[in-house]
Order: C-alpha cells, then structure tokens, then sequence
C-alpha cells in the first residue's frame, strides 16, 4: 500500500480534503490565518457543543486554508514555523472553539515524530501530504493494562507488514485522512516501537465514534480497531528510537496542550468580558449601578488578566526554549525544554480554569442556561486539563531544580 491516500476510495466518514487555497509562507500569516478562523469557528461553537455536531466543514477550512503544513520545513516546502508561533496558532484556534483547537495536535505530534526519525523518502511523501490538506489523526493509546505496554502489533506479511490492535482516546482519528498509529513489533526477542502511518481508507480499520466526554464533545476521541490492516514499509518511522536519545517529541507535544487550555481561558474571559458589560448587575451593593463599577467584579476581571497574561509568557518562553532543542539536542537542552513547558502547562491549566470557573460565578445560572451554554468552556477546559496529571509536573521541576534530576523522556513531560 503507498502512503498516498487513495481519495476514490475513502469512505463517506472521511472525505478527500478540499483543495488548499493558500500555501502559507510566514508566521505573521499563519497567525493571521488561525485568527481568521477563529473568527469563524467561534460564531457557531455553542450550537456544535449543545447538538455534538462534528465540524466536517470546520476541519475542511483548516485544510484549504494551509494550516496544517505549517511545520513542514522549508526544504520541503513548507513555513517551517517555530514551536512558540505553532503554539500561538493552537491557542487561537481553541479560543475559537476548544475542540476544533485540540484535533490537530495530533496532525502537528505525528509530523514532529517524522521530522526527527522520519527519512529523506518519508518526510517528502507525508510532508507532500500535510501541505495538499491532509488531515493526519492518532491511534496511539490503549486501555487495559497497567504498565501501559502497547498491544497493538507490527507484523511482518510477505513483502509488507500488517498492523492489528484496539486503541482508545484517538482525537481527530475520524476525521482524518491519514491515521498515524503506534503499534510495536518483535525484533530480535525484544518490542520496539513505531508510529506507523496507516491510510484512512485501508481495509480493515473501523473507527467507533463513542467519545462521550461531557467536554470537548466534538473532538471524535474515539475507538480504532484495526484488523490485519496491510501497510508499506514506506509508512513505518521509528518511534522508541527517537526517545531512546533526547528529543523534543515530549516538550513538543505538552506546549500544544498547554496551547489548549490557554486558548479556552482565554474564550472564557472573553465571555466574561462581553457578559458583565451586557447583562450583570450587581447585587451587593445596591449604590453601585452596573457591574462595571462593582471593585469586586474589577478585582476578579484583573486577577484572570493576569493570570492569562502569565500563562501566554510562560508559553511564548517555553516555545522558544524547545526551538533551541530541536536545533541542538542533547541531554541539557531537551531537559530544559521538557521542563519549561512543565512549568507552562502547569501555569495554563490553573489559568484556563481560573477564567472558566470565574465565568460561571460571575454569570450564574445563566452560564448553564441553554440559550447561553457558557458552561462548555468550563466542561472543555477542565476535561482538557485532565489529559496528564498535572500534579507529576511539580515533581519534574521539583527535581530539576533542587536534585538536579532530568525528567524522564516521553510524550507526557
């Protein structure tokens, strides 16, 4: 089978990707392009959360907009943008709605992992793919065990490999064109890992759309199975080798995550924002006429500024502190950027839900009301939040700073 996706044959879940209208060249235009959509995205979020409306044409406009081969470096074609600006790009986009910011984390993990252990033949395929619109999603967890080994096989097959598995949680897998899964094979008595990257359309894949999460509802975290699906040896890149060395896999990965709650926290100050000014009154204080004047309501109003403001600084650093990583790896490097972004997502996720839990006080029963349906940037965020405990965070930079101890290398620090 190639690594390209055969359109004709997709099936009507996963569609072929509209054409893509703009190569974005420049950072300044991918930003411009993702708050442009954001724009878009945020004009009908409240009515795809309360009807679970699967954004189709949503994911069809990051497409043929060029956003999703940002990364791709220039060699290849692409803006090569930094992770700080990558970054800045998934904040937007999830102040615009927080699931549609979330599904192409993934797209940006998987074509991380092939930049640093893909080959010269493999990154011209997948990049090629990524700047035409192709949407890449994941199969990368699995439940059932406790040591959290993965079960889903890497098999030779005659002249190519079959894969065969059950995984859970893959965010944007339905939407996707192209699945990049991990799945481990039996080299020499011993598992080795890789991410292989499987066409939608293979025989033999069916994806469960069971997500069920009171948050984030439309991000299609479901259930892939995949059945003795064929793949090519072209589409299989090494994934436990890039973190047997240090990499900036992990650092990379979580800086999108701390993108995320950002991003929500600051749709829910927005709402905050737009609520007090429209429709709070005080109830206090009856001298004071508008919520506007209330000292309280200010106080709170400035404390979640500032706590968003921290989260943005922090994030921006952490950006730059991984870009220095993956230009020269090592030990030191690639440790100070995993802890970065630690001390980043730490900060993003008390600052997202400091600003969604602000929203509920200060709006009320209102917030739950489904006319308004301002409770979903609370439901989002503190479901997002809870991706990877944040409180093993701590005892990363803990141990950096006091033991002089490197955090362990994977994709949850």
């Amino acid at each position: 089978m190639s690594l390209a996706v055969n359109d004709n044959a997709l099936t009507p879940a996963a569609p072929a990707p509209r054409r893509v209208a703009t190569v974005i060249g420049t950072e300044a235009q991918a930003l411009a392009t993702a708050e442009r959509l954001a724009q878009e995205f945020a004009a009908d979020s409240a009515e795809r959360d309360r009807h679970r409306n699967l954004p189709w044409h949503e994911l069809d406009r990051l497409s043929e907009e060029g956003l999703l081969g940002i990364t791709v470096p220039r060699a290849y074609g692409g803006a090569d943008v930094s992770p700080a600006v990558l970054a800045r790009v998934i904040a937007t986009l999830s102040r615009g709605d927080g699931s549609i910011g979330q599904i192409p984390q993934n797209h940006f993990y998987a074509l991380e992992v092939l930049r640093v252990g893909g080959t010269k033949e493999q990154k011209k395929a997948l990049y090629a793919l990524a700047l035409s619109g192709h949407r890449f999603g994941n199969a990368l967890a699995e439940i059932g065990r406790r040591d959290f080994r993965r079960t889903t096989r890497l098999e030779r097959d005659g002249d190519g490999y079959t894969v065969s598995g059950r995984k859970f949680y893959c965010t944007g897998a339905i939407y996707a064109h192209v699945i990049p899964t991990l799945a481990v094979a039996q080299e020499d008595g011993t598992e080795v890992s890789y991410l292989v990257f499987v066409p939608r359309s293979a025989p033999g894949i069916s994806i469960d759309d069971d997500w069920d999460g009171f948050g984030q509802r439309v991000t299609g975290s479901g259930t892939v199975t995949f059945d003795r699906v064929a793949v090519d040896a072209a589409a299989i890149v090494p994934f436990q080798a890039s973190f047997d060395r240090p990499t900036t896999i992990g650092p990379f990965a979580q800086l999108l995550h701390a993108a995320i709650d950002l991003g929500i926290g600051e749709a829910a100050y927005r709402e905050t924002i737009r609520f007090v000014r429209e429709r709070a009154r005080p109830w206090i204080d009856a001298n004071v006429e508008t919520a506007a004047q209330d000292p309280l309501t200010i106080h709170h109003l400035g404390e979640v500024h500032v706590g968003l403001r921290a989260a943005q600084a922090l994030l921006a650093r952490a950006g730059r502190i991984v870009a220095a990583a993956q230009a020269a790896p090592d030990e030191d490097s690639v440790a100070a950027a995993s802890i970065a972004v630690a001390e980043a997502r730490i900060h993003s996720t008390k600052a997202g839900l400091a600003a969604a839990n602000r929203l509920l006080e200060l709006s009320g029963t209102s917030a739950t009301m489904e006319a308004d349906n301002l409770d979903r940037y609370w439901r989002n965020v503190r479901t997002h939040t809870l991706h990877d405990p944040v409180r093993w965070k701590y005892q990363a930079v803990g141990q950096y700073y006091f033991n002089q101890r490197r955090p362990p290398r994977h994709g949850a620090i």
